[in-house]
């Protein structure tokens, strides 16, 4: 299997500011010496994402800035049982599924202790003050204000690796599961929240992603790079992980690390999740590419997909690999009004598997086969959770022939699966961690632990009527030609009349012109080496694609030319936006 060039660090690179950002301890604290010499009193406020290694901070960073005073905010943070108490609507007994925070920070601290923080803030009258850690402005608003940020990535894999635990719960030797439904229904809502209006005025945002390669940039070149990433196409850093089904396609045509066992995943595009490169200079910023979507909403999302899911980015790309793997879990996702009632959210996982690449015999699981009864097949899933025996999926389930550049389209509530020997570019809603398992195939996770089966939640959600006939005429390959000229043609490939997002393939060997009418676009390289996008009136400069990237042009980019760069090639891209 031949590799791709497929860029596994993308930046943006950011004009203006070449000389805005630092990297390393010294040229960091020079830099902050010189800001905090102008006053005769000042504050300084580091205020911190959950994960920021509070201890390198002090020690390699603060200590050598001359503080009278240097104060960490979590001694007034509420101990460890008050926030269990206060978390435990939201935190639930189950092992995946919690609800969505609507707490404020303030809410996690002791009222009567963030003001004796704030009165010896106010004692001193000469000199330096710090105040640093999660939630630092609670104290004072500060004089000069750092943000230290760190995508959600890297903060897994601190998890992952006995590090880190969830804020304020010492509890890095519970299992991973459970740590990460923390993070996600409630403290990265709750940080988002009070980090959006700090990044909208700090003085400067300190990158902690790299453990002794600290980096920073003031707050205006920061701010401006991001307003320059929505006026262009532009890419997110993608990553990779290993999965007890995950395949071998993706390490190899994207020259990953051999020594791992496998690669069941690849987020190429999912913000809340991703990271987002900005090169100032010498200087590359890696922070989480939802500081984009939260600070430039309307810019990047347009009006109405702004004004329909506010500062959410509602699109997904990722990659599911089973070419020499095993087969996903058997799942189905919930209908709105159940993840609403039950989560908080307020809209579903649907999705589709676009076929990248499929061996010969690949099959995908999709709907009820016709004349299935549903009590038969629940009693079914019953006996194999309780280890009676398989789930007899034969009996039960379509298993329809998967081929390159199929399209399955898969609402919530249709149960399904990718088969082994897929490579899924999954284009999905963004709530993706809303999959209930209904049957696992009898596996251990990678973890050795047994894998979560969600039955009582699935069987609350199945749409039984989506049987074999009723998924072969509205699920697999509905492509509809739409309009062609010298060199191109276009496809509506879906997505279903209940899902939000739109599909249209485009098959060329000549320039074709896209507008994104207002909404962003999110594009894969389905076929061909290599592509080239650019503006027609020039308003940003020519982007390279190359196969299976996937690339975000922002609602405010208007008209966009993608054309082949060699000749002699027959390119595709798949195209996604939000239905008006």
């Amino acid at each position: 299997m031949s590799k791709t060039r497929y860029d596994k660090f993308p930046e943006v690179a950011v004009s203006g500011y070449d000389h805005c950002a630092w990297q390393g301890r010294e040229p960091i604290v020079a830099t902050l010496k010189a800001s905090l010499a102008r006053r005769p009193r000042t504050v300084l406020i580091v205020d911190c994402y959950p994960g920021v290694r509070l201890h390198d901070l002090e020690t390699q960073l603060l200590a050598d800035l001359g503080a009278v005073l240097t104060i960490n905010v979590e001694t007034a943070r509420r101990d460890r049982q008050a926030l269990h108490d206060l978390l435990a609507r939201n935190l639930t007994d189950d092992r995946v599924f919690g609800v969505l925070s609507c707490h404020q920070l303030a809410e996690f601290f002791d009222s009567a202790r963030l003001s004796v923080l704030r009165a010896e803030v106010e004692q001193v009258q000469c000199g330096l003050v710090i105040v640093y850690g999660p939630g630092a402005s609670l104290v004072h608003p500060g004089d000069v204000l750092i943000y230290a940020d760190l995508p959600r990535w890297e903060i897994q894999q601190r998890m992952r690796s006995g590090e880190l635990g969830n804020w304020g719960a010492d509890n890095a030797d519970e299992e991973m599961l459970r740590r990460y439904k923390r993070a996600f229904f409630v403290e990265w809502r709750v940080f988002d929240r009070h980090k959006t209006p700090l990044l909208r005025r700090m003085d400067y945002l300190l990158d902690t992603t790299r453990r002794d390669t600290p980096a920073l940039v003031s707050g205006d070149a920061l701010r401006a790079g991001l307003a320059q990433t929505t006026q262009r196409p532009f890419r997110v850093m993608p990553f990779f992980d290993p999965g007890v089904w995950g395949g071998q396609w993706m390490k190899e045509k994207f020259d990953l690390d051999p020594s791992a066992p496998n690669y069941a995943w690849c987020f190429d595009c999912v913000p809340e999740e991703n990271s987002l490169l900005l090169r100032f200079g010498a200087v590359r910023i890696e922070i989480p590419s939802q500081d984009l979507v939260l600070l430039e909403p309307r810019a990047l999302l347009g009006e109405k997909v702004h004004a329909r899911f506010g500062a959410e980015f509602p699109i997904r790309f990722d990659f599911l690999d089973t070419v020499g793997g095993q087969n996903l879990s058997f799942q189905v996702h919930p209908l709105t009004e159940y993840i609403q009632q039950q989560f908080g959210m307020h809209y579903t996982q649907d999705e589709s598997y676009y076929i990248l690449d499929a061996i010969p015999g690949a099959t995908v699981f999709l709907g009820t086969k016709t004349g299935t009864q549903p009590q038969a097949m629940l009693a079914d899933l019953h006996a194999a959770q309780r280890g009676e025996k398989a789930f007899d999926d034969a009996r039960f389930v379509n298993a329809i022939p998967a081929r390159k550049h199929d399209h399955f389209l898969i609402p919530a509530g249709t149960v399904h699966c990718s088969g082994a020997g897929t490579m899924v570019l999954e284009i999905s809603a963004t709530p993706y961690i809303f999959t209930f398992k209904l049957w696992d195939w009898g596996r251990l996770g990678m973890d050795g632990l047994p894998r979560p089966v969600h039955l009582a939640h699935g069987e609350q959600v199945i749409d039984w009527q989506r049987d074999t006939d009723w998924v072969m005429k509205n699920l697999v390959n509905r492509i509809e030609p739409l309009a062609e000229g010298d060199g191109w043609r276009e496809e509506r490939t879906g997505l279903h009349e209940r899902e939000f997002i739109e599909t249209r393939r485009h098959w060329f060997t000549a320039p074709v012109t896209h507008h994104t009418h207002g909404g962003v676009n999110v594009l894969n390289l389905v076929e061909g080496d290599e592509a080239r996008v650019e503006s027609p009136s020039g308003a940003f400069e020519p982007f390279i694609v190359r196969y299976a990237e996937t690339f975000i042009v922002p609602a405010s980019v208007g008209e966009y030319r993608i054309s082949p760069t060699g000749e002699g090639q027959t390119l595709a891209t798949v195209k996604a936006w939000v239905r008006g």
